[in-house]
């Protein structure tokens, strides 16, 4: 192959919309990353290496390849959920809405399941569909306040993430433990509540954590990239999310198309509540002020994914994955949320992606003109 061709193939590639969101997304985690450390150094110089070397290893700070899988279940089953956030902010985004009620939307998911469990008895599959169900109906409020009122679905959103907080905190306080502000262990008070292993336990040390519910996170995240790329339905969408007026004006339902939006946004994050609680890793505590941060470290995943199905798959794992790395830091030297931190930084960095490759082309472009002008 000549110079000429090997050229014209990098060119084509460094143009290429896919391999420029992935190069942007790896420089924004390593700048986030490099920025990380030299934080860790201004705080306490002497750990800062086994600081960042603990975040980024997460599960292989254990010594024991048994405790290590075992730990590493447990970080893919908080990315399942975490994807299933990540899924529902970017599916909003394709439609041109930024759905910040992903984290309320989870939370009533959760609220729904764990009541259904505990209160009536039902079995898993119930409960998923009444995570599912409620979350979507939260998020249908959105979409009509936005498709009929033209109220900003972030106003809306963030206004119930905090109506579903307090009224989740309610309604558990009735099936929670009378000792602790916790609610009672799904293990417990009734197995048919679990998610079913199908045998993904044994690959994980025995994690009874691991469910089925990271095949369904996955398979979730492969059916929203079909129903966004490869069907009229998702082409629809998109095209509202572009400008509803000329949606509008092709025959399309731009009102309807809204709403739906929101509610499978809704339901994405209900689902994602629905296959970590169900799992038992965690009980709901009642008393809480605030609202999880997993629905908010979605928007972080969505956007390090490049707002795309697939994507969000990786980024999520790598949110997750240092997020869980955090707890392994040194406690007297440093806080666990240092991994937040790093976090907040890759996120504020993938802004810049769409800088990045402006700025990319502009030099592919002038690069391209001084060989045609030696031509």
């Amino acid at each position: 192959m000549s110079d000429g061709q090997q050229g014209k193939q990098k060119g084509s590639l460094l143009r290429n919309s896919a391999f420029q969101t992935i190069l942007g997304s790896l420089l924004c985690i390593v700048i986030g990353l490099l920025v990380g450390y030299v934080v860790l150094l201004i705080i306490n110089p002497q750990g800062a290496g086994k600081a960042i070397v603990a975040i980024l290893k997460n599960f292989l700070y254990y010594p024991s390849a048994v405790a290590a899988k075992k730990y590493f279940g447990t970080t893919l089953v908080k990315a399942s959920a975490l994807l299933m956030c990540s899924l529902s902010v970017l599916f909003a985004w394709k439609v041109g809405l930024f759905n910040i009620g992903a984290a309320g939307q989870y939370v009533i998911g959760a609220g729904a399941c764990l009541y259904c469990g505990l209160k009536f008895g039902m079995p898993w599959y119930l409960c998923l569909l009444a995570a599912i169900v409620a979350a979507a109906l939260v998020g249908a409020v959105s979409g009509a306040l936005k498709a009929y009122f033209n109220v900003n679905e972030v106003i809306s959103c963030i206004m119930l993430n905090w109506i579903g907080l307090y009224v989740v905190n309610m309604l558990l306080t009735d099936v929670k433990e009378q000792t602790t502000p916790y609610t009672k262990p799904l293990a417990s008070t009734n197995k048919s509540a679990l998610l079913p292993s199908m045998g993904l336990d044994r690959l994980f040390s025995n994690n009874d954590f691991v469910t089925i519910g990271l095949l369904l996170a996955v398979i979730a995240a492969v059916a929203i990239w079909i129903l966004l790329e490869k069907t009229k339905f998702g082409y629809e969408l998109k095209a509202t999310g572009l400008n509803k007026n000329a949606a509008k004006y092709c025959g399309m339902r731009e009102k309807t198309n809204i709403i739906l939006t929101m509610m499978i946004a809704g339901g994405l994050a209900g689902l994602g509540a629905g296959i970590f609680y169900l799992t038992g890793i965690e009980q709901w505590m009642v008393q809480q002020t605030s609202v999880p941060a997993m629905g908010f470290n979605g928007i972080a995943a969505a956007f390090l994914g490049g707002s795309n199905p697939i994507g969000a798959i990786f980024a999520s794992y790598f949110i997750q994955h240092i997020t869980s790395g955090g707890t392994y830091v040194d406690k007297t030297m440093y806080c666990s949320q240092i991994s937040d931190l790093i976090s907040a930084f890759i996120i504020y960095l993938c802004g810049f992606v769409f800088f990045f490759r402006v700025r990319l082309n502009r030099y592919l472009d002038r690069r391209d003109e001084r060989k045609g002008g030696g031509k």
